[in-house]
């Protein structure tokens, strides 16, 4: 998590257009709050729903696309960034939240985690909201080096300048929820 960490820092500083407190307190933060090592598994790197093949007619994972990002990491911070979804409106990018799980047959964010710590041999996850607060992180420095590119000229996507704005919000929800979670140190008092 540490050299994750340090890696998302750096690229958010590198592509920083802007001063945004929320991604420096994170900056801060994130690595004095770091949990207990996983033991290192291979990890997608971007695994969320967008990178998932669906069955025709079954309720399951065909297959995973996208694997530039692929790595020797801790789990948790995959299944993380795939379980976002449940805390972003579909609005600030993609999100579930909002949404009535039960009328559409989505199993709630508790739901889902328990089923994933039943599968992988957990009784649960001690850092949960660190692993949230991390993928948000993460996802906010991605859309500061998407608006970068915008301005710059050589992003790819006809999207990047209404994803690079994003940026801010996603990095105030990741900030919102660190300091939710009643941490007193130097960075919470920003």
């Amino acid at each position: 998590m540490a050299r994750q960490i340090a890696r998302w820092s750096k690229q958010y500083q590198a592509s920083e257009t802007e001063q945004q407190p929320a991604m420096g307190a994170l900056i801060e933060w994130l690595p004095l709050r770091l949990p207990p090592e996983e033991a290192p598994r291979i990890v997608h790197g971007d695994y969320r729903m967008d990178n998932l093949v669906f069955h025709k007619t079954e309720p399951r994972v065909i297959g995973v696309l996208d694997w530039e990002l692929s790595t020797i990491g801790n789990p948790l911070a995959d299944f993380a960034y795939h379980v976002m979804s449940w805390r972003v409106t579909p609005e600030l990018f993609r999100g579930l939240a909002g949404v009535d799980f039960a009328r559409l047959g989505i199993p709630t964010e508790e739901e889902y985690v328990a089923a994933y710590c039943r599968y992988t041999g957990r009784d649960s996850i001690a850092d949960w909201n660190f692993y949230m607060v991390y993928s948000l992180f993460r996802l906010a420095a991605i859309m500061q080096g998407i608006a970068k590119r915008a301005i710059e000229g050589t992003a790819a996507s006809d999207e990047a300048e209404e994803l690079g704005r994003l940026a801010r919000p996603v990095g105030e929800q990741a900030w919102a929820l660190a300091r939710s979670l009643g941490v007193n140190d130097r960075a919470t008092r920003r």
